[in-house]
């Protein structure tokens, strides 16, 4: 029976760690446990009030949350993986008697020691197999505080592009260029520039899908109310009779399409048209588009 219970601590390790290696570092970022998280952290915002004021703490929130479940998830496993070997299988201090020391809150203070690196040494492993596995323990504590560390240090660039991405789609609203200004060479340098923003806001939205839940900015300068102006810029000019202009809308609508591809497949679920999802992300920010159509 004992070692049933052992294999059933195993198992909730063996999930978690499954959990944190599709999240961080699988090419798909498709975290079961985690993407549960802060999605639900999300819908709750929805109910909550405004979406924007809610969005702004959703993503830091279902980070931290995700963090402290690996953390907890880890910590519980291995307790139950300790727990039915107290106190045989260790060897307590002269201060404590092993007899009051074998519950499972005694396995859990081990479990928490050990993937917190301490080493503090009152309550040691003493058989031979528990002497292995109880520094791999410690090993994965180590590994999952870096691997948390990257995983917020990475996260601020994909922002960071994406608000400047915004923030370029503003400023050529303001600017307001005719046509006459498009069709032409500095007009395709534009929105080729504009198209390889677009696309790695794309390959951001694939490799960070938890930061499509962090705050952009006021509705002015955010990425979900002016994605659809990039759509009109390629309406304008994708039958443009400039050469370099009409190749660079296709390009513009190309990736246009991909984004929204990655928003409904990861987020939205709308299978419609690229219209209706990028009308589709701006009402999930919060927020409605006054550019674009909804239409399929």
């Amino acid at each position: 029976m004992n070692g049933w219970i052992s294999v059933v601590g195993a198992v909730v390790v063996m999930v978690i760690l499954r959990d944190v290696f599709h999240t961080l570092w699988h090419p798909t970022r498709r975290g079961g446990l985690s993407r549960i998280v802060i999605m639900a952290l999300w819908r709750l915002s929805a109910r909550t009030g405004p979406r924007r004021r809610a969005a702004g703490i959703v993503g830091p929130l279902g980070m931290a949350c995700v963090m402290a479940m690996w953390a907890c998830g880890v910590a519980l496993g291995w307790a139950v993986i300790y727990w039915p070997h107290m106190p045989e299988g260790f060897v307590f201090t002269s201060a404590l008697e092993p007899a009051e020391h074998s519950r499972p809150v005694d396995a859990l203070y081990v479990s928490l020691v050990m993937v917190g690196t301490l080493g503090l040494g009152d309550i040691a492993p003493a058989e031979s197999w528990l002497r292995v596995v109880a520094p791999l323990e410690a090993l994965v504590g180590f590994a999952l505080l870096t691997a948390t560390v990257s995983w917020v240090l990475g996260i601020f660039p994909s922002l960071a592009r994406r608000r400047t991405l915004a923030l370029r789609i503003c400023h050529l609203r303001r600017a307001a260029l005719t046509d006459e200004e498009l069709n032409s060479d500095a007009g395709a340098a534009v929105l080729d520039a504009l198209a390889g923003d677009v696309a790695r806001v794309s390959v951001d939205f694939a490799q960070y899908p938890e930061s499509y839940y962090f705050h952009d900015g006021t509705s002015g300068s955010a990425l979900a109310p002016n994605i659809g102006y990039v759509a009109e810029l390629t309406d304008r000019t994708g039958n443009s009779r400039h050469p370099r202009t009409r190749i660079a809308s296709a390009v513009l609508a190309a990736a246009l399409d991909d984004l929204a591809t990655v928003l409904d497949e990861r987020f939205l679920r709308t299978r419609g048209e690229r219209p209706r999802i990028l009308a589709a992300y701006a009402r999930d920010h919060g927020v409605e588009a006054p550019h674009t159509d909804e239409r399929e």
